[in-house]
């Protein structure tokens, strides 16, 4: 496991780095593919913050602790940390796929809205390459939700195609499975 710890409005300690090493190491056993951690460690006025940023095979999970005490936030955001990766593992078992589809690659473009006005062409403001994993819909769903995100690109397992999951106001889901003509 590849853990990087970052100190913010606060002074590097020895301690707390390999506190931190101790605790998110315990989260290996669950895990039988390389891991990466970046961990934050803040102190914004009489709060201390940590933030841990597990990045795996497939999957990316975020958790955040404040408390008072820098070693109990530790403490609670590898219990939180813990419970995701146990309810991710979880859900994998219940929704396991029998075959593995090649990774794609998709590019995005966002136009400018000044760029529409009359006669002139549209501006691509920002672009961004996106790698469209394959997995199920309700994989898609829980990596939303471990992300915090709003969309996300994939490639579907059962129909092999690019769709597009996001997130409706009243919490539900939406998914776009494009079709050629």
């Amino acid at each position: 496991m590849q853990i990087s710890v970052t100190f913010r409005n606060t002074e590097s300690k020895e301690v707390l780095r390999e506190y931190v090493q101790e605790k998110l190491s315990k989260l290996k056993k669950y895990m039988d593919w390389p891991l990466e951690a970046n961990v934050v460690l803040a102190v914004e006025k009489h709060r201390h913050i940590a933030e841990v940023t597990l990045v795996a095979n497939r999957i990316t999970i975020n958790a955040q602790e404040e408390t008072e005490d820098m070693f109990s936030a530790i403490d609670r955001v590898t219990d939180k940390l813990e419970r995701q990766v146990l309810k991710y593992k979880d859900k994998i078992k219940r929704h396991k796929t029998n075959f593995s589809l090649p990774e794609l690659s998709w590019r995005m473009d966002v136009y400018s809205a000044n760029s529409f006005e009359e006669g002139e062409e549209p501006k691509v403001v920002k672009s961004k390459k996106l790698l469209a994993k394959s997995m199920s819909v309700e994989e898609a769903a829980m990596q939303m939700d471990l992300m915090n995100i709003e969309f996300l690109v994939f490639t579907n397992v059962n129909s092999r195609n690019l769709n597009i999951i996001y997130r409706l106001k009243d919490g539900n889901y939406g998914l776009i499975e494009p079709q050629a003509d």
